[in-house]
Protein backbone atom coordinates (compact mmCIF):
# COMPACT_ATOMS: atom_id res chain seq x y z
CA UNK A 1 0.00 0.00 0.00
CA UNK A 2 2.89 2.37 1.17
CA UNK A 3 4.45 1.53 -2.42
CA UNK A 4 1.00 2.63 -4.68
CA UNK A 5 0.80 6.08 -2.79
CA UNK A 6 4.49 6.77 -3.13
CA UNK A 7 3.48 6.37 -6.89
CA UNK A 8 0.12 8.36 -6.36
CA UNK A 9 2.37 11.64 -4.32
CA UNK A 10 4.53 11.61 -7.58
CA UNK A 11 2.06 11.75 -9.91
CA UNK A 12 1.45 8.77 -11.28
CA UNK A 13 -1.28 6.55 -12.03
CA UNK A 14 -0.68 3.52 -10.43
CA UNK A 15 -2.75 0.61 -12.17
CA UNK A 16 -0.82 -2.15 -10.17
CA UNK A 17 2.19 -3.25 -7.72
CA UNK A 18 4.68 -5.68 -8.88
CA UNK A 19 6.66 -8.54 -6.50
CA UNK A 20 9.83 -7.66 -6.45
CA UNK A 21 10.82 -11.31 -7.73
CA UNK A 22 8.21 -11.35 -10.12
CA UNK A 23 9.72 -7.76 -11.89
CA UNK A 24 13.19 -9.37 -12.14
CA UNK A 25 11.67 -12.37 -13.82
CA UNK A 26 9.70 -10.11 -16.12
CA UNK A 27 13.65 -8.37 -16.81
CA UNK A 28 14.92 -11.24 -18.32
CA UNK A 29 11.79 -12.14 -20.46
CA UNK A 30 11.20 -15.54 -18.73
CA UNK A 31 7.26 -14.47 -19.26
CA UNK A 32 8.06 -15.85 -22.82
CA UNK A 33 8.64 -19.56 -22.06
CA UNK A 34 6.11 -22.02 -23.67
CA UNK A 35 6.52 -24.29 -20.84
CA UNK A 36 5.89 -24.20 -17.38
CA UNK A 37 9.49 -22.96 -15.46
CA UNK A 38 10.31 -22.63 -11.73
CA UNK A 39 12.71 -19.50 -11.00
CA UNK A 40 14.36 -18.37 -7.96
CA UNK A 41 15.61 -15.37 -7.01
CA UNK A 42 18.30 -14.53 -4.76
CA UNK A 43 18.07 -10.72 -3.53
CA UNK A 44 21.26 -9.54 -1.54
CA UNK A 45 20.51 -5.96 -0.83
CA UNK A 46 22.15 -3.35 1.47
CA UNK A 47 19.74 -3.99 3.96
CA UNK A 48 17.90 -6.61 3.23
CA UNK A 49 17.80 -10.63 2.04
CA UNK A 50 15.25 -12.16 0.59
CA UNK A 51 14.94 -15.72 -1.28
CA UNK A 52 11.84 -16.26 -3.64
CA UNK A 53 10.76 -19.40 -5.70
CA UNK A 54 8.41 -18.14 -8.58
CA UNK A 55 6.74 -20.98 -11.10
CA UNK A 56 5.52 -19.48 -14.52
CA UNK A 57 3.17 -20.92 -16.75
CA UNK A 58 1.51 -19.48 -19.94
CA UNK A 59 2.58 -16.00 -19.16
CA UNK A 60 1.34 -16.32 -15.46
CA UNK A 61 3.86 -15.87 -12.82
CA UNK A 62 3.03 -17.43 -9.18
CA UNK A 63 5.22 -16.99 -6.11
CA UNK A 64 5.26 -20.02 -4.40
CA UNK A 65 7.23 -19.37 -1.44
CA UNK A 66 9.76 -16.21 0.07
CA UNK A 67 12.07 -16.61 3.10
CA UNK A 68 14.79 -13.84 4.32
CA UNK A 69 16.20 -12.06 6.97
CA UNK A 70 15.57 -8.19 7.27
CA UNK A 71 18.87 -7.77 9.20
CA UNK A 72 21.24 -9.03 6.30
CA UNK A 73 22.67 -6.96 3.71
CA UNK A 74 25.58 -5.85 2.28
CA UNK A 75 25.69 -3.08 4.85
CA UNK A 76 27.04 -6.37 7.04
CA UNK A 77 30.09 -6.74 4.51
CA UNK A 78 31.31 -3.31 4.93
CA UNK A 79 31.17 -3.15 8.63
CA UNK A 80 33.25 -6.18 8.65
CA UNK A 81 35.75 -4.16 6.71
CA UNK A 82 35.36 -1.03 8.83
CA UNK A 83 35.72 -3.03 11.66
CA UNK A 84 38.46 -4.86 10.93
CA UNK A 85 40.10 -1.09 9.83
CA UNK A 86 39.57 0.42 13.23
CA UNK A 87 41.21 -2.85 14.87
CA UNK A 88 44.29 -3.02 12.48
CA UNK A 89 44.65 1.13 13.52
CA UNK A 90 44.13 0.58 17.17
CA UNK A 91 47.08 -2.35 17.21
CA UNK A 92 49.61 -0.03 14.99
CA UNK A 93 48.52 3.23 16.40
CA UNK A 94 46.96 2.82 19.85
CA UNK A 95 44.17 4.98 18.78
CA UNK A 96 40.22 3.99 18.50
CA UNK A 97 38.99 5.40 15.34
CA UNK A 98 35.39 4.51 16.29
CA UNK A 99 34.91 7.35 18.54
CA UNK A 100 36.22 9.85 15.89
CA UNK A 101 32.24 10.06 13.78
CA UNK A 102 34.36 12.18 10.61
CA UNK A 103 36.99 9.28 10.54
CA UNK A 104 34.14 6.68 10.66
CA UNK A 105 32.05 8.24 7.76
CA UNK A 106 35.58 7.93 5.70
CA UNK A 107 35.95 4.35 6.64
CA UNK A 108 32.59 3.49 5.81
CA UNK A 109 33.36 4.68 2.27
CA UNK A 110 35.63 3.47 1.74
CA UNK A 111 34.99 0.24 3.46
CA UNK A 112 32.24 -0.04 0.65
CA UNK A 113 34.50 0.78 -1.77
CA UNK A 114 36.99 -1.98 -1.50
CA UNK A 115 34.28 -4.43 -1.32
CA UNK A 116 33.33 -3.34 -4.86
CA UNK A 117 37.23 -3.56 -5.78
CA UNK A 118 37.23 -6.72 -4.40
CA UNK A 119 34.90 -8.36 -6.42
CA UNK A 120 37.05 -7.34 -9.17
CA UNK A 121 40.71 -7.80 -7.93
CA UNK A 122 42.32 -9.76 -5.80
CA UNK A 123 43.82 -7.33 -3.41
CA UNK A 124 43.27 -3.69 -2.58
CA UNK A 125 44.60 -0.76 -1.24
CA UNK A 126 42.71 1.26 1.31
CA UNK A 127 44.12 4.84 1.51
CA UNK A 128 43.18 7.20 3.88
CA UNK A 129 45.43 10.21 4.55
CA UNK A 130 44.97 12.71 7.08
CA UNK A 131 42.68 9.89 8.83
CA UNK A 132 43.51 11.67 12.67
CA UNK A 133 45.72 13.19 14.47
CA UNK A 134 48.21 13.45 17.38
CA UNK A 135 50.19 16.11 19.21
CA UNK A 136 52.75 15.13 17.09
CA UNK A 137 51.54 15.41 13.61
CA UNK A 138 48.48 14.12 11.50
CA UNK A 139 47.89 10.28 10.88
CA UNK A 140 47.84 7.99 7.59
CA UNK A 141 46.06 5.33 6.60
CA UNK A 142 47.23 2.19 4.11
CA UNK A 143 45.94 -1.14 4.33
CA UNK A 144 45.81 -3.94 2.09
CA UNK A 145 43.12 -5.97 2.26
CA UNK A 146 43.23 -9.43 0.02
CA UNK A 147 39.98 -11.20 -1.27
CA UNK A 148 40.71 -14.34 0.36
CA UNK A 149 40.96 -12.20 3.99
CA UNK A 150 37.71 -10.82 3.39
CA UNK A 151 36.30 -14.18 2.68
CA UNK A 152 37.35 -15.27 6.21
CA UNK A 153 36.50 -12.24 8.18
CA UNK A 154 32.45 -12.70 6.44
CA UNK A 155 32.65 -16.22 6.50
CA UNK A 156 29.25 -16.44 8.68
CA UNK A 157 27.36 -13.83 6.60
CA UNK A 158 28.06 -15.95 3.94
CA UNK A 159 26.86 -19.13 5.77
CA UNK A 160 23.34 -17.08 7.45
CA UNK A 161 22.18 -17.10 3.80
CA UNK A 162 21.66 -20.98 3.38
CA UNK A 163 18.75 -20.85 5.85
CA UNK A 164 16.57 -18.59 4.23
CA UNK A 165 17.46 -20.48 0.93
CA UNK A 166 16.60 -23.67 2.44
CA UNK A 167 13.41 -22.68 4.03
CA UNK A 168 12.36 -21.16 0.56
CA UNK A 169 12.63 -24.24 -0.85
CA UNK A 170 11.17 -26.21 1.57
CA UNK A 171 8.40 -23.91 1.38
CA UNK A 172 7.90 -24.69 -2.09
CA UNK A 173 8.37 -28.20 -1.73
CA UNK A 174 10.16 -28.92 -4.70
CA UNK A 175 13.64 -29.94 -5.41
CA UNK A 176 16.52 -27.88 -5.72
CA UNK A 177 17.56 -30.25 -9.26
CA UNK A 178 13.90 -28.83 -10.51
CA UNK A 179 14.69 -25.10 -10.71
CA UNK A 180 15.05 -23.69 -14.36
CA UNK A 181 16.39 -20.33 -13.90
CA UNK A 182 18.45 -18.43 -11.32
CA UNK A 183 18.40 -14.88 -11.01
CA UNK A 184 20.87 -12.55 -8.98
CA UNK A 185 19.31 -9.42 -7.48
CA UNK A 186 20.92 -6.94 -5.65
CA UNK A 187 24.60 -5.03 -6.04
CA UNK A 188 26.40 -7.31 -3.31
CA UNK A 189 25.59 -10.60 -5.05
CA UNK A 190 28.67 -9.55 -7.30
CA UNK A 191 30.41 -10.62 -5.12
CA UNK A 192 32.36 -13.95 -5.93
CA UNK A 193 31.21 -15.46 -2.60
CA UNK A 194 27.74 -15.17 -3.01
CA UNK A 195 27.65 -16.02 -6.35
CA UNK A 196 29.85 -19.37 -5.35
CA UNK A 197 27.55 -19.99 -2.45
CA UNK A 198 24.39 -19.54 -4.97
CA UNK A 199 25.81 -21.87 -7.24
CA UNK A 200 26.59 -24.57 -4.75
CA UNK A 201 23.07 -24.29 -3.36
CA UNK A 202 21.29 -24.96 -6.99
CA UNK A 203 23.60 -27.59 -7.45
CA UNK A 204 25.98 -25.60 -10.18
CA UNK A 205 23.68 -24.11 -11.73
CA UNK A 206 25.05 -20.53 -13.62
CA UNK A 207 22.74 -17.85 -12.74
CA UNK A 208 21.22 -14.97 -15.30
CA UNK A 209 23.81 -12.28 -15.63
CA UNK A 210 22.74 -9.60 -18.75
CA UNK A 211 21.07 -7.50 -16.65
CA UNK A 212 22.65 -5.15 -13.73
CA UNK A 213 21.67 -6.82 -10.35
CA UNK A 214 21.15 -3.16 -8.67
CA UNK A 215 18.64 -2.00 -11.86
CA UNK A 216 17.22 -5.68 -12.63
CA UNK A 217 13.97 -4.88 -10.38
CA UNK A 218 13.30 -1.69 -12.05
CA UNK A 219 14.00 -3.17 -15.22
CA UNK A 220 11.45 -5.12 -15.23
CA UNK A 221 8.71 -3.22 -13.59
Amino acid sequence: QATKEAGEVAGLEVLRVLAEPTAAALAYGLEKAQEEKTILVFDLGGGTFDVSVLEIGEGVFDVKATSGNTNLGGDDWDQRIMDWLVTQFKNAHGIDLSKDRMALQRLKEAAEKAKIELSQVMETTINLPFITATPDGPLHMEQKLSRSEFERMTEDLVQACKGPFQQAVKDWGGEVAKIDHVILVGGSTRMPMIQDLVKGLTGGKEPHKGVNPDEVVAVGA
